[in-house]
């Protein structure tokens, strides 16, 4: 679906203390844009937010960054975290295809990755946030023991992602084919989520830890 411009967007999105326009520059130092020693929780691909808003607002001890793409959807989220005052929430204007150096090694704690482009073409899989090539980014900047939360509707990224995952050293402690019906309990409903629910699509999630 094409997003409607919204032209306020980035300069809304330029004057926010809470958007990281420059997150290069912070590599190894984003303790000291929180203020605090936190555990950093990363969310790639935020969409409007609502995930990462609920998550910051409920967890204090946490800081929290994100990265979307599009200002037209980032903003949602970033008026939100404003209007909240949630100074655990930062996000970043930036294609994830271009995060490398933006963290240090073992400064991020958790990662999530919600219904990421299932990019279901064979010569397109390199794309996927799942796929090896990503995993040793993501491997680079995890703590020992850091995890990887990951949810989606489409079955066949999600069966291929379990191979990625074991392929690249990382543990699976949780598998569910039907989350919405499983035992796990800290599940937030995202914007996506909702919607591919109210169609009968099953939820699948996965969370992996990394070894060392």
């Amino acid at each position: 679906m094409r997003l409607r411009k919204k032209q306020w967007a980035r300069p809304y999105i330029e004057k926010n203390p809470f958007a990281i326009l420059k997150p290069f520059e912070y590599k190894g130092k984003w303790g000291g844009v929180f203020g605090n020693d936190n555990p950093i929780h990363l969310e790639l691909g935020v969409g409007r937010g609502g995930h990462f808003y609920e998550r910051a607002l409920n967890n204090k001890d946490i800081n929290y960054i994100g990265i979307e793409l599009k200002d037209e959807v980032l903003i949602d989220g970033l008026v939100s975290i404003t209007e909240g005052a949630l100074t655990n929430g930062r996000l970043i204007p930036l294609n994830i295809m271009n995060m490398e150096g933006i963290f240090d090694k073992g400064e991020i704690e958790r990662i999530y990755i919600n219904f990421c482009n299932p990019w279901p073409k064979i010569r397109h899989q390199k794309r996927r946030l799942t796929h090896p090539r990503f995993l040793k980014l993501y491997k680079d900047i995890l703590k020992e023991d850091g995890e990887i939360w990951f949810k989606t509707d489409d079955i066949a990224l999600f069966e291929d992602s379990i191979l990625y995952f074991k392929e690249s050293d990382f543990n699976l402690t949780y598998i569910s084919y039907d989350l919405h019906n499983s035992d796990f309990d800290d599940n937030i409903v995202t914007e996506y989520e909702e919607k591919f629910m109210g169609l009968g699509f099953k939820i699948m999630f996965l969370k992996a830890v990394l070894n060392y």
